[in-house]
């Protein structure tokens, strides 16, 4: 699949302030509706082939403030697998920090709430093997990776008691 060119004004804050709002309105309709709202992902790559989507419930790592965080997911066996991509921008997101830190995690899919997990950060072979079932499921990862000289982290979360 061809790698999409980077919009322009990717950088700029006003990204990222899009994005912190889009996910709180989409945490507000998810939790509201169970889910049967907000649980697939219809933009860019996701409008003809729609994401699934989970809510991560974790602890910030300074603040110990409780966040919520709309991720598209991969399942994969008993795990659940989301990158940490941000949609390519520079940094890796404040959710991603907050897992290494604190790893005991919770989400919530559609019909089902408070899964207990655990994070880990894939190893690179791990990655290698995921990232094209990844990419299956949502194209525009590749053009995230392409946008971005950083490494975008793969999250494994495992079931946990």
């Amino acid at each position: 699949m061809a790698v999409k060119e980077k919009p322009e004004g990717l950088d700029k804050p006003i990204v990222g302030k899009i994005i912190k709002y889009g996910a709180k309105a989409n945490v507000a309709v998810f939790r509201l509706t169970n889910g049967r709202i907000g649980s697939k992902w219809r933009i860019g790559a996701g409008w003809k082939k729609p994401v699934p989507v989970l809510l991560l419930d974790h602890v910030g790592r300074r603040s110990g403030t409780a966040f919520t965080t709309p991720l598209l997911y991969l399942p994969h066996g008993e795990d659940v697998v989301v990158v940490a991509s941000q949609g390519g921008l520079p940094t890796n997101p404040q959710w991603y920090y907050n897992l290494v830190a604190r790893p005991e995690a919770t989400i919530h899919l559609k019909g089902e709430r408070g899964r207990k997990v655990r994070a880990r950060v894939a190893d690179p072979d791990e990655k290698a093997a995921l990232w094209p079932l990844l990419v299956d499921l949502y194209a525009d990862f590749d053009s995230y990776q392409s946008w971005t000289d950083r490494e975008i982290p793969v999250v494994v979360l495992e079931p946990r008691g």
